[in-house]
């Protein structure tokens, strides 16, 4: 047996022996891609303080990562297909790791930033890799319960990540958050090399780069002014940009529709299993991420949590998204995707309005009960919407599949964080200055409306100030705790809303259970081989 797997998958005459230990691999490169975001949340204070960042660099902080992740994942998952999937995972987790390793040792904002770029670079060329991968390399009998692995580590880094760096932040800077994915992507660069074996598309055309170009610019565009606008205003920026995403999104429909060999066919949105999946996957994260966003900072800057004892109250979600994925692998067989993905954005949504209930006094229990149903909706719902995803794409187009699937992921995730981040800002804003508009230096009710973290840091200086003391001090403070409180079960009062309305839409675009994508057909419904076969509904 030799030491490093050189055969490639698609010569393998039965499924590839070592296929379980290989799809560890894979979902190790999945948990630190997801963990540099959630690993964040609990860093930002610290990084705030240390580098005194404005509520702009924190912002640009966290999403320069997000914005090469998403806009490239389609074109880079399809030069893996094309070129080496394998090859693609270890050098995306290396840029990964270098970008790591720039951003734990510089104190420089731009230079902070331009490492979450690069990262976000390294994180666009692993994550469609590990779904291409791990589709090439399992037969169809187990690639649900594989998928359902890979979707259960999604969650996982959504509370690995916190109480990581929560642990690291007790003894370390802020720098330590980085250099904690290096370890982690080395060994996954030696478990690639080691049990992953080579994969390509067979007979893969020329890649539509015109087609890449166009999502990158589109995807990019919508990213960018969805951030910058919302949070900052909408300057000439922002409304360049959003035009820019419209004419790019439109130009590359008319460009792929008329190419024969395109980057993304976009005929299949009008797939119904295709369509309502990505629908899915899109609206459900929208929600599940901006309130996951918004309920740690309750935590940290209301309950007054640290970063570990934060990331340990978010353990609860973990575990209830690997019962979500245990249960979605013995339902989604018998009841079909429709019910079980509708199930768990119902689940999900009741989650988001629970948060409603929220207000000054509000204990970690009253976050407990969201953060287990948002967790057991990741479970439920994620791993069939994937597995559909994935099966809607031929052998040659697995990259661009895993590259579509993710984009919907991370836009959703973006956009959730970005409008109804910029709902709670907004909300916080007007509600502190009713309680306290004309009681403050106007210098000092700026700071103290830009953020919960801004008006706690007020209300401290208060307290030292002669002119001001403990009870005004505290005066404020319940203010600012009762200010964000309000914008929170306001805000979740809106994304609940979306997140109902995307239920209603998608329950009506995903077929019933009897139905099997069209390059399904060949091998087996989508996770079962109980399912009825039948024809693909177009449009």
């Amino acid at each position: 047996m030799p030491l490093f797997p050189n055969t490639p998958v698609e010569k393998m005459t039965e499924p590839y022996h070592r296929r379980w230990w290989a799809l560890l691999v894979l979902c190790l490169s999945l948990l630190i891609v997801v963990m540099a975001n959630t690993s964040l949340i609990v860093a930002a204070p610290d990084m705030t303080k240390d580098l005194g960042l404005s509520s702009s660099d924190l912002q640009w902080v966290i999403d320069g990562y997000t914005v090469p992740y998403a806009a490239l994942m389609l074109v880079l998952g399809a030069i893996g297909d094309k070129y080496s999937r394998r090859g693609a995972l270890v050098l995306g987790l290396l840029i990964f790791a270098g970008g790591s390793v720039m951003g734990g040792l510089v104190d420089e904002t731009n230079l902070v930033i331009t490492a979450r770029a690069i990262m976000g670079v390294g994180a666009a060329v692993v994550m469609p890799a590990t779904l291409s991968l791990l589709v090439a390399i399992f037969p169809r009998t187990e690639r649900a319960k594989a998928i359902t692995a890979w979707s259960a580590t999604s969650g996982l880094a959504i509370a690995a990540g916190p109480l990581a760096a929560g642990w690291l932040l007790e003894n370390h800077a802020w720098g330590s958050t980085f250099l904690m994915n290096v370890p982690i992507a080395v060994l996954a660069v030696v478990g690639a090399l080691l049990l992953v074996p080579p994969s390509k598309a067979k007979g893969m055309g020329r890649i539509d780069y015109v087609g890449g170009l166009l999502s990158i610019v589109s995807v990019g565009s919508l990213v960018y002014a969805t951030i910058e606008g919302p949070h900052f205003g909408w300057g000439v920026g922002p409304i360049t940009a959003a035009v820019v995403a419209g004419v790019g999104l439109l130009a590359f429909v008319a460009w792929e529709l008329k190419h024969p060999n395109p980057m993304l066919d976009v005929r299949k949105f009008t797939e119904r299993p295709f369509g309502g999946s990505m629908l899915a996957v899109l609206f459900f994260f929208f929600g599940t991420f901006g309130s996951i966003y918004y309920s740690t900072q309750f935590l940290q800057f209301v309950l007054g949590y640290d970063a570990l004892e934060t990331g340990i109250r978010l353990l609860p979600l973990a575990g209830a998204v690997f019962v979500g994925a245990a249960v979605t692998g013995r339902l989604a067989p018998k009841l079909g995707v429709k019910i079980v993905v509708g199930t768990g954005m119902v689940i999900g949504t009741t989650g988001v309005f629970l948060l409603t209930r929220i207000e000054a006094g509000s204990a970690y229990t009253d976050f407990l009960a969201p953060l287990v149903l948002l967790g057991f909706a990741i479970g439920l719902s994620l791993s069939p919407a994937t597995d559909t995803i994935m099966g809607s794409f031929p052998e040659d187009e697995l990259g661009v599949g895993g590259g579509a699937n993710d984009t919907a992921l991370e836009l959703g995730a973006s956009l959730g964080i970005a409008i109804l981040g910029s709902l709670l800002a907004t909300s916080y804003k007007d509600k502190l200055t009713d309680m306290v508009g004309g009681h403050l230096p106007a210098a000092a009710m700026d700071t103290a409306k830009d953020s919960v973290g801004g008006g706690i840091a007020v209300a401290e200086q208060v307290a030292k100030n002669p002119q001001g003391g403990a009870e005004q001090a505290q005066t404020l403070l319940g203010a600012v705790h009762e200010s964000f409180a309000h914008a929170i079960a306001h805000t979740s009062l809106i994304g609940g809303i979306i997140m109902a309305a995307g239920t209603l839409i998608v329950i009506a675009v995903l077929p019933g259970r009897k139905h099997t994508t069209k390059h399904g057909e060949a091998d087996a419904a989508p996770a079962t081989e109980e399912q009825t076969e039948t024809e693909t509904v177009g449009a």
